[in-house]
């Protein structure tokens, strides 16, 4: 079985790029994940009631993400990669705490116990190529809205 996760984080699919992605530029891009990524968002605004969803970029070198939001509150970040996605959280410690107990897999919780430490949280970097990727995507981001 071949492996599915890449070793590293690759570059941002819109790296260097001084204008958002076109829906058929995500497309091109994310190839076969582009339904994953539309179901993804879809679901999480639906089930959250996520009221915002914008193109945000911090620097033309860095590229550019999709940022959900609930009342002007960060939730999740998507960022394009060619083929896959991550899915990017800060979760503060309430939200740290409550992964802890949950029933996400022992990998992620793995992560989350390694990730770096910010002032403003703990940050969490998921690459999402599946179905199993997007489940935990959307109980890290029922934990990040509740907490």
């Amino acid at each position: 079985m071949p492996a599915k996760k890449t070793k590293t984080i690759s570059e941002n699919a819109f790296a260097g790029q001084a204008m958002c992605p076109t829906e058929r530029e995500l497309a091109s891009v994310l190839g076969g994940s582009h339904s994953l990524w539309q179901n993804l968002a879809a679901d999480l605004k639906r089930d959250l009631k996520l009221d915002g969803a914008e193109w945000n970029s911090y620097s033309v070198k860095a590229g550019w993400s999709l940022r959900l939001q609930s009342k002007k509150r960060n939730i999740v970040y998507f960022g394009p990669r060619a083929g896959y996605f991550l899915a990017s959280f800060i979760l503060g410690e309430k939200a740290v705490a409550a992964a802890r107990k949950s029933k996400l897999p022992a990998r992620i919780l793995k992560m989350i116990d390694e990730a770096k430490r910010y002032a403003e949280g703990t940050a969490v970097r998921l690459e999402v190529h599946d179905v199993a990727d997007a489940s935990v995507v959307k109980t890290l981001a029922k934990i990040k809205f509740e907490n």
